[in-house]
């Protein structure tokens, strides 16, 4: 089992990783960047603009890969917790099956 939720950790953080760079591209693609401008020459005010907004974007993606692992492993507790229900259920069903099963063999016994 722990080598699956190792695994399982892997996978997430390469899924979350995945994200992010889909993320960070995105806000590239849309965020107007001033070096596409085709101006050699730009305002310093404008570079520390565009270098304060790049922090930004990047710690709210930060912020929400957070959110997201906290989400995915609040996800894992309770598929834990919803398996071991689930195989106790089958535990109380395969008992009250032998119990019927049984009770009916020894009624069928007392017949014949």
């Amino acid at each position: 089992m722990d080598r699956d939720s190792h695994s399982e950790d892997t996978l997430s953080t390469m899924v979350l990783e995945n994200i992010k760079n889909k993320l960070i591209h995105a806000f590239r693609a849309t965020g107007g960047n001033p070096e596409d401008s085709g101006s050699a020459v730009r305002p310093v005010s404008m570079s520390r603009s565009y270098q304060a907004n790049e922090e930004l974007r990047r710690a709210q993606i930060d912020g929400a890969i957070t959110w997201l692992r906290s989400e995915l492993l609040e996800m894992r507790s309770q598929d834990l917790q919803l398996a071991q229900t689930l195989l106790g259920l089958n535990t109380e069903i395969q008992r009250l099956r032998r119990e019927s099963f049984g009770g009916v063999e020894a009624e069928g016994d007392g017949q014949q």
